[in-house]
């Protein structure tokens, strides 16, 4: 079982930044995505950005070109750079790896990071 523990949140005014960490640990298999998620009060937990194990990377439409997904070599980190942070940017954000174990997806997610974006 994967551990994931996220950090980095924090209240921030709007226009400005925030990185956050997701590290995991607990498990030798390969990591093969590993994404973002934000939950807003009273609203669904939705996908924010996704990195494969080869780099690949794709974005919320309401993101793209204002948060940057990575991850270290190792890729056992994967990090959030959020710029340009909106109001709308508000939530508990969520990490999440996933292990394709040749049948199914092994999902494992973090405990959350809030966010709160406000002047």
């Amino acid at each position: 079982q994967v551990q994931l523990v996220e950090s980095g949140g924090g209240l921030v005014q709007p226009g400005g930044s925030l990185r956050l960490s997701c590290a995991a640990s607990g498990s030798e298999v390969r990591l093969d995505i590993m994404s973002w998620y934000r939950q807003a009060p009273g609203k669904p937990r939705n996908l924010v950005a996704s990195i494969t194990s080869d780099g690949d990377a794709n974005y919320a439409d309401s993101v793209r070109g204002r948060f940057t997904i990575s991850k270290d070599n190792a890729k056992t980190t994967v990090y959030l750079q959020m710029n340009s942070l909106k109001p709308e940017d508000t939530g508990v954000y969520y990490c999440d790896a996933r292990h394709w174990n040749s049948r199914s997806w092994d999902v494992s997610w973090g405990q959350g990071t809030q966010v709160t974006v406000s002047s």
